[in-house]
């Protein structure tokens, strides 16, 4: 209960809370996809879970956001300083106008569900889409769940005790794996449904004690100031457009992925969650850490500081994502045979995962960056701009998306480019790899304008020891993924490669050397952001 109740105000440790929590719901979440891979395999069931999924994620992305910390955060932080009973009549507000509207679209979209997956999913036949239709109805409830949930998260995370609202990801992750183990077998398909609306249901309930412990709980209210909820909605409807911008690209390529041979969702999907530890465990963890303290310097008007903790965060995600992405590039094949490769999960499913896990991997640093920085304009009240360069990326990247499909079905030289780099020679469904591909330009188109954005609209904006930081990142990068590969050149001759244990032996060892290397390369040079992270651990065990 002590921990329950920790509040931290340090960035570094409470990024290295966050970290460790998210990186314990990643493995969970590695779990539920070894789980789906083996039992059900990359086929017509997985895609239909898969898309299944879009709708409800979509709707819990438009219609909370309107709850999302990001908004909500710095206007319950004005609210509690006028009055704690100011603080409580706005939590209710808020949750009272969610609840009926997230409602009323879940209802709606229940309803028109048939018309939507007859349009949404073009390349599935009657019986793929009658299930799609009937899963999605299931996982309406989800949003809903979820929404509350991050209500909660609002008070948990303004009053910064961040380690319930880092372990409810576990929950949410363990109740869709019970899905899968024990509601599957018995239910079908629609089990893997009630799995996820039981994950929602403890994502919501493990932040509850805390959030009556404040005397927040929400409750429904009659009276509503309907003049603070215009000035919430007025400030959320960009950062929702925005977030809603990249669940719409995701589906149109679901959608795209659809169309193409069985099994094609399935793939891009779990390269995608693949690709989502690293992303969550540093992206996901410095950015949510960072921004109760951005808050709170922009509301200061110290802008100075305020932009000195953008460029700290963006420093250390720079510094963790550059060598993380070099391993899993050179370490992709034994990563997805040791995580996946069961079952009914194929080799041929292994290699295409393999090869558009690296495809998407290399967007990660990209990834990480962006949404430190849409925190960073969120803090200061600057939705909007984010709005508009989210708007022209996606664009670009769902019109990457037909392009670069189209020129790799038409011109043979460039499909055998890529599948010789990639080494996916003679396997059905590569164009998969171009979705991937797609993806990870439109990031790094989103992340370019981001930045000269974020330059022009701060003026405090200086180096504060970016340059040295990319410079020991990417010298370290290079080594361990020259280290790495050649360990697994040198021992590869004594691998077994069909045993799994064998294949983790093979890509552990050549990882953990490459990662003492890399450690004593950095030491040497004495890096800062390495010697931050050693600071932060010690403080940790010695609290």
């Amino acid at each position: 209960m002590k921990l329950f109740n920790r509040e931290f105000s340090q960035i570094s440790e409470a990024a290295l809370v966050l970290g460790f929590f998210t990186f314990m719901s990643q493995i969970l979440g590695i779990f539920r996809d070894r789980l789906l891979a083996g039992n059900i395999g990359a086929g017509s069931t997985l895609d239909i879970y898969y898309a299944a999924f879009r709708v409800p994620d979509l709707i819990f992305t438009f219609g909370a956001a309107f709850v999302s910390v990001s908004i909500l955060m710095p206007f319950l932080k004005t609210q509690m300083q006028k009055s704690y009973r100011d603080g409580k009549k706005f939590i209710y507000e808020i949750f009272t106008t969610f609840f009926l509207a997230i409602f009323i679209i879940a209802v709606m979209c229940w309803i028109w569900m048939p018309t939507l997956a007859q349009h949404l999913f073009p390349g599935f036949n009657n019986n793929e889409l009658a299930q799609t239709i009937m899963l999605s109805r299931v996982m309406l409830l989800s949003p809903i769940l979820l929404g509350i949930s991050n209500l909660f998260a609002t008070i948990t995370q303004a009053f910064k005790q961040f380690f319930v609202y880092a372990i409810a990801p576990v929950f949410y992750n363990l109740g869709i794996i019970i899905g899968i183990v024990w509601l599957y077998p018995v239910f079908g398909t629609v089990g893997l449904g009630y799995g996820v609306i039981l994950g929602a249901l403890l994502h919501m309930f493990i932040q509850v004690p805390v959030v009556v412990r404040h005397g927040l709980f929400p409750r429904f209210v009659r009276h509503i100031n309907w003049r603070h909820i215009r000035t919430v909605v007025l400030h959320s409807l960009p950062r929702t457009i925005t977030l809603s911008m990249s669940k719409i690209v995701f589906l149109i390529f679901v959608s795209i992925a659809s169309t193409l041979v069985s099994g094609t969702i399935s793939v891009f999907n779990l390269s995608y969650n693949l690709q989502s530890v690293p992303l969550a465990i540093i992206g996901v963890s410095y950015s949510v850490a960072a921004f109760p303290t951005l808050v709170d310097y922009f509301n200061k008007k110290n802008f100075e500081e305020f932009v000195a903790h953008v460029i700290g965060p963006m420093r250390q995600i720079i510094f963790w994502s550059l060598p993380v992405i070099a391993l899993f590039v050179v370490l992709r094949a034994q990563i997805v045979r040791v995580i996946l490769g069961t079952g009914n999960f194929d080799w041929a499913d292994t290699r295409l995962t393999a090869a558009s896990l690296a495809l998407f991997i290399v967007s990660v640093v990209a990834q990480s960056i962006i949404l430190l920085l849409i925190r960073a304009y969120y803090a200061s009240g600057k939705t909007w701009k984010p709005l508009w360069i989210t708007l022209v990326s996606s664009v670009l990247t769902i019109i990457f998306a037909y392009v670069f499909i189209t020129l790799y079905n038409a011109f043979p030289a460039l499909q055998f480019f890529f599948e010789s780099l990639l080494r996916i020679q003679n396997v059905a469904g590569s164009s998969v790899i171009m979705l991937s591909l797609a993806y990870s330009i439109g990031m790094f188109l989103n992340l370019i304008l981001l930045l000269v954005s974020f330059k022009k609209d701060f003026k405090y904006v200086t180096a504060f020891g970016l340059a040295r930081t990319i410079r020991h990142s990417c010298i370290v990068s290079l080594l361990m993924g020259v280290v790495a590969y050649s360990m697994l050149q040198f021992i590869s001759p004594y691998i077994d490669q069909s045993s799994t244990i064998s294949v983790l032996f093979h890509g552990f060892t050549s990882g953990l050397v490459a990662l003492v290397v890399g450690f004593f390369f950095l030491w040497f040079v004495r890096n800062e952001e390495m010697r931050v992270f050693v600071r932060a651990v010690r403080k940790k065990l010695h609290a």
